[in-house]
């Protein structure tokens, strides 16, 4: 047992010597950090109508659920 336990352990602390080399900088253009601002804006205004439609219908729900209580009372 004791075998097993120094065993992963070694593995455990060898995983960062496994790391990927960071000397290389970021080399993309202008054009790619672009492109992708522009993915993510698209995502943002596709995202904000969803998130309101979601809270109306919530709120929709809530004053149905409030009138139903209201009624039954």
């Amino acid at each position: 047992m004791k075998a097993i336990i120094t065993t992963i352990s070694l593995i455990l602390f060898a995983v960062p010597a496994f790391a990927v080399d960071t000397t290389q900088t970021y080399n993309s253009g202008i054009l790619v950090l672009l492109f992708v601002g522009f993915c993510a804006l698209l995502i943002v205004a596709q995202l904000v109508p969803a998130v309101l439609t979601l809270f109306g219908m919530t709120k929709a729900v809530a004053q149905g659920v409030r009138k139903t209580a209201a009624a039954k009372n």
